[in-house]
């Protein structure tokens, strides 16, 4: 009997992350086919309702659970939102419980599905090699931000969470010009058992995407902690400059991990 459990047991470690994979798959058509039919038919609420529960679903498919703290006290206005950046599940993540409008690096427009995915949803994407482009990006940002919330990445990267990187001030400028709030937004990632940070989510250096998804698939019981942090107040701090906010965001940051 214990042998037959035991090779029960391997068969079904074996099968399962087949069973994932074909579940992401599905879950990824199911998203391309309502980009491309529905959306272009609804209104930008039902989109936001749409792309949240399409996240929450991802999450679910990858097991991981997502705690989020501080929404209840973000107000409902158009308003900047700066996050550390660990993983390529971080948009999904929240996404999941705010859907917002963000700017990522002109390279994850050339990733497979996921990159005419990110189009399709209002992503401005930014080219690092290039000022020029950068001041471009802060003007059309701007002009976002009078209507919709955008979500940055300040530190340029993605790191495996342990510490976070000096925030780049320039995607700042937008939210200063547009006179809007700017809010902090920490994002970590934890084993539920232990309550220790996981590695696994990271998506560093040379890896791939599928590489990075298929460590995740591989360590089910993840928590995704979110946390909406107190806003940058000019009023406060007696001034608006874009390095102070960028150094405020990342200071209030640090303190949650």
């Amino acid at each position: 009997m214990k042998l037959h459990a035991s090779k029960d047991e391997t068969l079904s470690r074996k099968t399962l992350p087949i069973l994932i994979w074909v579940r992401v798959l599905v879950h990824i058509l199911a998203g391309v086919f309502t980009l491309s039919l529905i959306f272009p038919f609804t209104s930008q609420s039902q989109k936001d309702r749409k792309i949240q529960q399409w996240s929450q679903r991802l999450l679910l498919i990858f097991k991981l659970k997502l705690v989020v703290t501080g929404l209840d006290d973000v107000i409902t206005t158009p308003s900047l939102f700066s996050a550390n950046h660990i993983s390529w599940l971080d948009i999904h993540a929240i996404n999941a419980c705010k859907p917002i409008r963000f700017v990522a690096k002109s390279e994850v427009r050339s990733w497979p599905i996921f990159g005419w995915m990110a189009k399709q949803l209002g992503t401005v994407f930014i080219r690092r090699d290039s000022a020029r482009h950068a001041r471009q990006v802060v003007e059309q940002m701007a002009e976002v931000l009078k209507t919709e919330s955008i979500c940055i990445f300040p530190e340029g990267t993605s790191t495996n969470g342990v510490q976070v990187l000096p925030f780049k001030p320039n995607l700042f400028e937008s939210a200063l010009a547009a006179k809007c709030p700017i809010y902090p937004l920490s994002i970590r990632y934890v084993c539920e058992k232990t309550g220790l940070r996981s590695d696994s989510p990271a998506f560093i250096g040379d890896m791939g995407l599928l590489e990075s998804m298929s460590r995740v698939i591989h360590e089910p019981g993840l928590l995704v902690q979110i946390h909406f942090l107190q806003p940058y107040r000019a009023e406060i701090s007696g001034g608006s400059d874009r390095k102070q906010v960028a150094a405020y965001c990342q200071e209030s940051i640090a303190q949650t991990l």
